[in-house]
């Protein structure tokens, strides 16, 4: 075998590896991802260029972000909420920001 073929496989492995320990870390291994709940958070935004208008409405909402509370360590959750936020490319990004916070607490 050649050494290249060696390395792929060693880096393979450790890449299997780390992904068991943070499966096994986490718990959840049927969990979905920070990027699913990202789309799936920016999907129930009603907006348009300026605002998002449904944040405090919208009941399916609240319980996203419950489950992302449930399954994400709380330092992944402002990174998910301004991902989704800034995907959706309003001009009062902060103001949305804010309120999903609140949400959270």
């Amino acid at each position: 075998m050649k050494q290249t073929d060696i390395l792929r496989r060693e880096r393979e492995l450790k890449r299997a590896q780390k992904k068991a320990e943070r499966l096994d870390k986490d718990g959840c291994a049927e969990c979905p991802t920070v990027g699913e709940y990202i789309n799936q958070l920016h999907a129930l935004f009603f907006h348009d260029v300026n605002k998002i208008y449904n944040i405090q409405q919208e009941d399916k909402i609240l319980e996203l972000m419950e489950d992302i509370k449930d399954d994400h360590p709380e330092k992944q959750w402002d990174n998910i909420i301004r991902k989704a936020v800034k995907k959706t490319g309003v001009k009062d990004k902060e103001d949305a920001v804010k309120q999903l916070k609140e949400l959270m607490e």
